[in-house]
């Protein structure tokens, strides 16, 4: 009977420490399962510079580990933050992200405009506000400026009963 006891003791732990899933090991085509949505998100590369008006030496923003750890950092936000449960996604979007002097997001902005977009951009402002290494500001003529990144992504809701 002992032998019993612990040998499911030993199966329950077992399937327990299996079933653990970490949120780095996931690949880029990851679909996260969401209540009741399961979503699939495809962030573009390269994310596209607005160049800087009346500058003849000019250095785009950067961020610090790079533009693929951004990527993912960002990817990981919207799997966690995105409350799908209000809106369904499907289709191109571009979000704009205004980088100060100091490097610090401070201003983002989303398109189109679609059924629910502004409680989704919404969501989005706050999981970019929530990341919290800096970019490295754009340069002209050798000093900070103030610049805008435009990330595309393609986003892709199935709705499903549970």
């Amino acid at each position: 009977m002992m032998k019993t006891i612990v040998l499911l003791i030993g199966l329950l732990t077992a399937n327990f420490a299996s079933a653990q899933f970490d949120v780095e090991e996931r690949g880029d085509d990851f679909i996260a399962e969401n209540n009741k949505n399961i979503l699939k998100i495809e962030i573009k590369e390269p994310l596209f510079q607005v160049a800087v008006k009346n500058c003849n030496d000019f250095n785009t923003a950067d961020f610090e580990g790079g533009v693929s750890a951004y990527k993912e950092i960002l990817k990981k936000n919207m799997y966690v933050y995105l409350n799908t449960d209000f809106y369904v996604l499907n289709g191109d979007f571009t979000f704009t992200l205004t980088i100060d002097q100091t490097g610090k997001v401070t201003d983002i902005e989303g398109a189109p405009q679609v059924d629910n977009s502004r409680i989704f951009f919404d969501d989005m402002k706050y999981l970019v506000r929530r990341i919290r290494k800096n970019w490295i500001p754009a340069m002209c003529n050798g000093k900070p400026v103030t610049s805008q990144i435009k990330i595309k992504m393609n986003l892709l809701s199935i709705a499903a009963d549970v």
